[in-house]
């Protein structure tokens, strides 16, 4: 708090920018004293923030292209904080382009390396998949972002497994984010704000995580009226209602929202696509429910309660059953101090996880995660720089239980706590953008303290072309339970603080974490008026020290996890282009990963029956599941008709074969008793798994085209119906999505799939 007192010398101006409408901030929009240098852009929850302005009197202005220009005059005195509520009125006026560099002030004075800012509108301008266009589509189609296809919850972000990748939705952490089918993740677009997509070098305010974070934030229920959307398709149906539960007066009430959507893929395919799967159709089922009520005043500080209950089932062939529940609570807040220039923000909330696989062929499987985490926030503003330093607090409680191939019981029951606080600065000048920040992150279950300094660099070489810069020092504790031996793994279990490691010597390691140095540099340019947006990025993240599931654990003595090191380097190209009613998005990416760690498959044969279980594990180096060589996306979308109503899209996407390991043979796994009692003559054992060399396979090329056409009717200023047409997998493509390896069959996904749904907004 003593930061603030500087800013007493001269006034600050503060606030919040809200759409009139809804009451919804109006986030990254300009906010400026007209005919000086004073400005900046408002954040997230649409505030902003005017320091240092000498005594006197204004024109406050707040441009964007989407609404009517705000002007205001303001008169301030020296120590005064100004505090204001701007509401902002949707432009009537159709503009005759759409310019995608339309926040240039914006990156020119923020880092933005390795970030996609992601906006519902956005999400919206992919082809409607089912009729309902959603984030889990948007984010494949990212460069850097590697996706196993209609295969759900996969996502491998710059060399990184989905456990390293951190899900906060409005400060919770979350741990399963995508449904068994890939079309969908649990974050239904209609109740998004906003979605910051990190794929490396993020600053101090983020860790727990050692490769990516996908910051989720949704929107409060309308303050002014009561309204919802009602969608119905051959792939889901949704519902939502929202509205004031208590109108007050410069943005002060309550409000209300709540989403909730189901999923009969598995019913309406038996008849619709009667040629999938011998006329069984799809089996991929989920029910999403979410609540949200909001408490506002009238000098902008709120609180907001949420809840949220996700299920998810899949049948992957005959005898083989997924299913994941995802429930949980939580409230963030905003505070505005009256007297203060200090912004503090914070949020708490629980979850419970918990998901099992059955497999005849295989073990069964089982994992949960309850978690509780607690995070608040202080944000300091000088001009266009910042200081944000902040706590936070993580609890959790881990269980899992399977069988190794070995027929070896591993039942794993773990706490874990974790304390941190960071700092980070954000300093602003008209050439660059410097932005150091540290984070001290204890692991109480460890006894670990971690030191984790990062650091941002951007150079407005021209306003037209910058050069930016990321690097810094990350850990974690969270552990994935997958299976390397899967062909294809829905399962996504974990397991933090295990009490012993070992390394490849056998020998107990005291640094249980996993650690990784992330390293990212590129460019970014506008070209031709600002309508195309260039950006490349190559980056390498060294992972110092990861922890698996010794998979080739034979003997209850032998280690059950153990260490793994390995590489991860890429080149990202992305470009966008936005003229008049058209938008265009291609991204390339060129990717090499690679893991040293434990190789075979530990059974002991006749040629090295000498080996002893006390001599090294045997490590060599090989490529990891999720190793996609090159991977291409393309986005097309044009408006057309009379006042733009039609809409058509198109999403077409190519990778190359991602590494297996493949099947040598099958032996008898008999069981051996301690104390003899075991007749190998008579007794029968269970089916073993001679597996080649780890990962040695390259699974087919993925490729797939996806369309779609809107049209869409005004029935009155609150009212529009949409009827959406689509097709999923054009050309039918036969792309792998399951393999059992003992009975040989294959399942692909999504075959070409037509639908049309229908969508009214009211």
């Amino acid at each position: 708090m003593s930061l603030s007192a500087f800013s007493q010398k001269m006034a600050e101006i503060r606030g919040f920018v809200t759409d009139k409408k809804n009451s919804e901030p109006v986030i990254f929009t300009t906010v400026f004293l007209d005919g000086t240098q004073f400005g900046i852009s408002t954040d997230i929850n649409g505030y902003f923030s005017i320091t240092k302005v000498p005594a006197g009197t204004y024109t406050l202005k707040v441009s964007s292209i989407e609404y009517q220009d705000y002007v205001e005059e303001v008169t301030v005195s020296d120590g005064q904080i100004l505090t204001k509520r701007i509401e902002l009125e949707q432009s009537n006026v159709q503009l005759d382009e759409v310019i995608v560099t339309g926040r240039k002030a914006e990156r020119q004075e923020n880092v933005e390396v390795a970030i996609t800012a992601v906006k519902p509108k956005e999400i919206s301008a992919l082809p409607s998949v089912g009729g309902e266009p959603d984030l889990a589509q948007y984010i494949q189609t990212l460069p850097g972002v590697v996706f196993t296809g209609d295969q759900g919850g996969q996502l491998f972000i710059r060399g990184g497994s989905p456990v390293q990748n951190l899900i906060i939705m409005d400060g919770l952490v979350l741990y399963n984010p995508f449904h068994s089918i890939g079309l969908y993740s649990i974050f239904d677009t209609d109740i998004l704000k906003n979605v910051n997509v990190f794929t490396g070098g993020y600053n101090a305010s983020y860790g727990g995580r050692t490769s990516a974070v996908i910051d989720v934030s949704t929107k409060d229920g309308n303050k002014n009226r009561v309204g919802g959307k009602l969608s119905v398709n051959p792939f889901t149906a949704k519902g939502q209602v929202e509205g004031p539960i208590k109108r007050g007066v410069n943005g002060a009430g309550s409000s209300f929202l709540f989403n909730t959507r189901v999923s009969y893929l598995d019913e309406t395919s038996k008849t619709l696509y009667s040629y999938v799967n011998d006329g069984e159709g799809l089996p991929f089922s989920f029910q999403d429910l979410y609540g949200k009520v909001t408490l506002a005043s009238q000098g902008g500080s709120k609180v907001s309660f949420f809840g949220f209950n996700f299920q998810d089932q899949a049948g992957l062939s005959e005898g083989v059953n997924l299913e994941w529940t995802q429930r949980g609570a939580g409230a963030k807040f905003i505070f505005l101090p009256a007297r203060s220039s200090v912004l503090m923000t914070g949020s708490l909330g629980a979850s419970d996880y918990d998901i099992a696989i059955e497999e005849e062929s295989q073990n069964p499987r089982r994992s949960g995660i309850t978690s509780f985490n607690f995070n608040l926030d202080f944000t300091y503003f000088i001009q266009k720089s910042e200081i944000k330093y902040g706590i936070q607090y993580l609890g959790n409680t881990t269980t899992f239980q399977t069988r190794t191939p070995t027929n070896q019981i591993v039942d794993e029951t773990s706490n874990n706590t974790e304390i941190s606080g960071f700092v980070n600065f954000r300093l602003v000048k008209p050439r660059f953008v410097i932005e150091p920040s540290l984070r001290l992150h204890y692991y109480a279950s460890l006894a670990q303290m971690r030191p984790e300094p990062r650091l941002g660099l951007k150079y407005n070489v021209t306003t037209n072309f910058r050069a930016k810069f990321a690097g810094g020092i990350y850990s974690q504790n969270l552990i994935a339970t997958r299976s390397d031996r899967d062909v294809v793994n829905l399962f996504a279990g974990y397991i933090s603080s295990p009490n012993q490691v070992f390394d490849q010597n056998r020998e107990s390691v005291s640094n249980k974490l996993q650690t990784a140095y992330h390293l990212i540099g590129g460019f970014e340019f506008d070209l031709f008026a600002d309508r195309v947006e260039v950006n490349i990025e190559a980056w390498t993240k060294e992972f110092t020290q990861n922890i698996n599931v010794n998979r080739l654990k034979i003997y209850p003595d032998d280690p059950t996890f153990i260490t793994e090191e390995g590489t991860s380097s890429g080149l990202d190209f992305l470009i966008r282009y936005g003229y008049r009613n058209i938008f265009f998005q291609a991204g390339y990416s060129l990717g090499f990963n690679t893991r040293f760690g434990p190789v075979g498959d530990g059974i002991v044969r006749a040629d090295d029956a000498s080996a002893s279980i006390s001599e090294p594990i045997p490590y060599a180096e090989y490529n990891p599941t999720f190793d996609r060589r090159h991977n291409i996306n393309l986005l097309f979308t044009y408006a057309f008709g009379n006042e733009k109503s039609w809409e058509f899209s198109s999403r077409y996407n190519l990778g190359s074969g991602f590494p297996f390991t493949q099947t040598r043979g099958f032996y008898e796994n008999l069981t051996l008793t301690t104390d003899g009692s075991t007749d190998p003559l008579t007794e029968n054992g269970q089916l073993g798994i001679i597996y080649s060399d780890l990962n040695e396979g390259r699974l087919p090329w993925y490729h797939r085209l996806d369309l779609s056409l809107k049209k869409s009717y005004d029935l009155n200023p609150n009212s529009r119906l949409e009827i959406i047409f689509s097709v999923v997998n054009v050309y039918n493509r036969e792309n792998l999505f399951y393999f059992d390896r003992v009975t040989g069959e294959r399942v692909n996904q999504l075959p070409i799939l037509p639908s049309i749904g229908v969508t009214w907004t009211f």
